[in-house]
């Protein structure tokens, strides 16, 4: 239980702090906009690694040499945890957004931060705003930002880690409407950290791993048909491969 107080502390210290530089930042944006929004997004990277510091979190990563510095992606990961942001976010390159549930807008201070940050919301079963939200998330990409997507639609629940959700066709427009790369991400052991155990945090063992891009600007129509269900077989041949390294 202390590990789940001393986060919850940490990430509550950490927004009330900062709060004072979101007025900085916004001004610092209108003027130089690009320092504005990697300063921005440095400062939450920071956040959450400040969260993960009490958890009692191994962590190892691998493929982050797959992650191509020059232009913008989509992420696309499996999705079991709170935690997968918290330990994805403070890896990628400037700039990321990622495609959150409504839920985190119920958060103080956060939302603000992660609207800053180019993030879109997902509300349950408002078809219409989240297609307004996914074409939001078409243009960020046209603009140069990278976006993060879970495809699940939710975090998965199961016993079984290995054994992934469907991937939803709609969340791949903003790789095949920009012909961005779609980087496949494969998330183990952050489940058992928190969900299992509720409310407490466990300490415990996780590994995050980078697939190499699929590329998507050569590929006909033909070949991007299906492309959620070959991207969800590539995470899950990394998500059954890392789930026997935990």
């Amino acid at each position: 239980m202390l590990r789940a107080i001393g986060a919850l502390i940490m990430a509550a210290l950490y927004l009330i702090v900062t709060l004072p530089y979101l007025g900085i930042l916004g001004l610092l944006r209108k003027r130089w906009p690009t320092l504005g929004d990697r300063t921005s997004f440095r400062m939450v990277q920071f956040g959450f690694r400040m969260v993960k510091l009490p958890c009692g979190i191994r962590l190892d990563t691998y493929g982050l040499e797959n992650i191509p510095k020059d232009r913008p992606v989509l992420f696309v990961g499996n999705h079991r945890s709170y935690f997968d942001v918290i330990l994805t976010y403070p890896q990628l390159p400037p700039i990321t957004a990622f495609v959150a549930k409504s839920d985190f807008e119920k958060v103080p201070i956060l939302p603000i931060w992660m609207k800053r940050l180019y993030c879109e919301f997902l509300v349950k079963d408002d078809i219409r705003q989240n297609l307004e939200s996914i074409v939001r998330a078409i243009g960020t990409v046209k603009k140069g930002v990278s976006m993060f997507i879970f495809p699940e639609g939710k975090r998965n629940t199961g016993d079984d880690e290995r054994a992934l959700l469907p991937f939803h066709e709609g969340s791949f427009k903003v790789a095949t409407k920009t012909k961005c790369a779609i980087v496949p991400v494969a998330i183990c052991g952050t489940r058992d950290l928190f969900e299992n155990h509720f409310p407490k945090v466990k300490g415990g063992h996780v590994i995050i791993e980078y697939g190499k891009p699929i590329e998507t600007a050569q590929m006909t129509r033909e070949e991007l048909k299906g492309i959620g269900a070959k991207t969800r077989q590539v995470v899950q041949e990394m998500v059954a491969k890392n789930h026997d390294r935990l």
